[in-house]
C-alpha cells in the first residue's frame, strides 16, 4: 500500500474518541476507531500515532492463536458484516444516525414567500 493520505475524524466532537483513516494510491482505506479514556488523553494531534502504534502490534500478533486456542472456539470476533447478521447491521445503522441525529435531519422551511421581481403597491 503506497499510503498518500491520513485523515483523523473525531467522533462526537473527539469526546469519545477519533477513526484514522490510511488511504492508498489505489484507493484503499484501512480505518482504526480509537476510543478515548477517560482523562481524554487521545486528541487530533496524536490519534494517527496511535493508530500506527496499533498496527505495530497487529503486524507481530500471532492471528491463529487467537482464532483457535486449543478449545476450538474461535476467539477473534467477527464483524456483523463478514456473519452476514442482517439485525446486527441494522442495529448499527441506527446507532450511527442517533449519532449525527443534528447532521442528518435537513432544516425546515418556515416560511411560504417566494421572492419576486415585481414590487407590490398600495392604493
Amino acid at each position: 500500500m503506497h499510503l498518500i493520505g491520513v485523515q483523523v475524524i473525531p467522533e462526537q466532537g473527539g469526546r469519545a474518541g477519533f477513526t484514522v483513516e490510511f488511504v492508498g494510491k489505489e484507493g484503499e482505506v484501512v480505518s482504526v476507531c480509537l476510543p478515548n479514556d477517560a482523562a481524554r488523553n487521545l486528541n487530533r494531534l496524536n490519534a494517527a500515532e496511535r493508530a500506527k502504534e496499533l498496527f505495530s502490534e497487529l503486524a507481530t500478533a500471532d492471528l491463529e492463536a487467537l482464532e483457535n486456542v486449543g478449545d476450538g472456539e474461535p476467539h477473534a470476533r467477527r464483524s456483523a458484516r463478514s456473519t452476514k447478521d442482517a439485525d446486527a447491521l441494522e442495529e448499527q445503522l441506527d446507532e450511527g444516525l442517533e449519532d449525527s441525529f443534528p447532521a442528518s435531519d435537513p432544516v425546515s422551511i418556515t416560511t411560504s414567500t417566494v421572492p419576486t421581481d415585481r414590487v407590490r403597491r398600495r392604493e
